[in-house]
């Protein structure tokens, strides 16, 4: 390797030290130190909200950066099946939903949330932690069903995603229950929903969320939401798209940044201070794909540079 390519390798290397080292913005999270449980959630709420949402319109075009996989297709949390891929793929542009009949023939914009259950919050109508690219089909049989797990199961998409009768928390009503590859992103969302949106939660009317400000979620849903954000880990896919969305929007999801938060605000150390500073966030701890693309142009540079 000549001496240039070792220069562009080593400004490479720094480049990413010092992109990771800086992930999180240094004090984002200052006015959170030291607190605990309700009162840290209100000072998280305090950090994070008031984004500067983009219109409904455009989400077609934002998606394009935040939800897009190694092949530019479009990431759908409805029909993907991580480690086989999904039965069918979404170009961004020519597979948007008008009028569809079947699953596969279009995708939409979903609410994490179902609209009739926050009605009046303009804001969180186009909220891009809240909104994901999905299956139209598969959108419109969820409806306004709540996430749940299915012990009877009334109907099957194509990745395995579930409507059914629940048969968690002693909730028993009909419920969408995603794949368990996806049910952490559901919940670190629903989180981040009820504490950026913590001063409208008494307006809601949900089965799953609002009502007082603490803890935001009816008991059983929050010991699901829970269970789902332990047993399925932040991922590389959340990271990612963690920081688009605070290009665009100028927050960020604290419970991606720092999954331990979700047990200091509801969890096991709700009795316990968070300190940011003795916390590793998320980007230090597994890869960070908004560079995978670049990654692999680089090494790619070097295989034809030397052969």
């Amino acid at each position: 390797m000549s001496y240039s390519h070792h220069s562009i390798l080593t400004a490479f290397f720094l480049f990413v030290t010092g992109t990771l080292s800086s992930q999180v913005p240094e004090g984002y999270y200052a006015d959170a130190d030291g607190k605990r449980g309700a009162e840290l959630k209100t000072a998280l709420f305090q950090i994070i909200k008031d984004p500067q949402v983009v219109s409904y319109a455009s989400l077609w075009e934002f998606f394009r950066v935040t939800d897009a996989q190694r092949n530019n297709k479009v990431w759908d949390m409805y029909s993907d099946e991580p480690g086989k891929g999904p039965e069918y793929l979404y170009d961004f542009r020519n597979n948007r939903c008008g009028s569809y009949r079947r699953e596969g023939d279009c995708y939409n914009r979903e609410h994490t949330l179902p609209r009739s259950c926050f009605k009046g919050t303009e804001s969180l109508e186009s909220d891009l932690f809240h909104l994901y690219p999905t299956d139209g089909y598969v959108n419109n049989r969820r409806g306004d069903l709540p996430f749940g797990e299915a012990g009877i199961t009334y109907w099957q998409s194509s990745n395995g995603s579930k409507i059914g009768q629940n048969t968690f928390g002693g909730y028993t009503q009909t419920i969408f229950e995603p794949i368990d590859a996806y049910k952490g992103d559901f919940a670190r969302t629903l989180f981040y929903v009820v504490t950026a949106y913590e001063d409208q939660l008494s307006l809601w009317r949900s089965d799953q969320v609002g009502g007082s400000r603490y803890p935001g979620f009816s008991d059983w849903s929050l010991h699901l939401m829970l269970k789902w954000h332990r047993e399925d880990p932040v991922s590389i896919k959340e990271v990612r798209r963690n920081e688009e969305v605070y290009r665009i929007q100028k927050n960020r999801n604290p419970y991606i940044d720092y999954p331990e938060l979700v047990e200091y605000v509801w969890g096991d150390f709700k009795t316990s201070c968070f300190e940011p500073t003795s916390l590793s966030d998320s980007f230090l701890k597994i890869e960070c794909s908004p560079f995978e693309r670049w990654l692999q142009d680089v090494k790619g540079y070097f295989k034809r540079n030397n052969p």
